[in-house]
């Protein structure tokens, strides 16, 4: 029982997965920090203090912090752009300037009969039986 546990956690896509799971959480707290200390007081000092969490209302005795949910709303919005900006864009760019370019050649041939497009290991067309 022990020795399954054990192959099944040394796998590589585990191992992976786990190394992902520790670095996104770290990545997180560097968002949230992006987000805390230079985005909102960067918008604080546009349009003023952007703190929401005086906003609320009473229904028969009970309160509804509709600020708290709009500070959470702002901080995700921020937060999640941030990441698409210093994650995402990055890492696409990365890829695209690591891939290899085609060397211009094609895996398929157009048969002369019908003009459908054929593997080139091909010696009949399916469709028009041509050689």
């Amino acid at each position: 029982m022990l020795s399954g546990f054990k192959q099944f956690i040394l796998r590589g896509n585990v191992v992976d997965m786990a190394v992902g799971v520790v670095i996104g959480a770290a990545f997180g707290g560097v968002v949230k920090a992006l987000t805390d200390d230079l985005l909102m007081p960067f918008i604080a000092a546009i349009v003023g203090k952007p703190d929401f969490s005086a906003i609320h209302f009473t229904i028969n005795g009970s309160a509804f912090p509709v600020g708290l949910f709009i500070n959470a709303l702002v901080a995700f919005c921020l937060g999640g752009r941030s990441r698409l900006f210093l994650c995402r864009n990055p890492v696409n760019a990365l890829i695209a300037g690591c891939a290899r370019p085609s060397s211009g050649r094609s895996d398929t041939k157009k048969c002369p009969e019908c003009l459908s497009e054929i593997p080139i290991d091909a010696r009949r067309c399916a469709h028009s039986r041509s050689r």
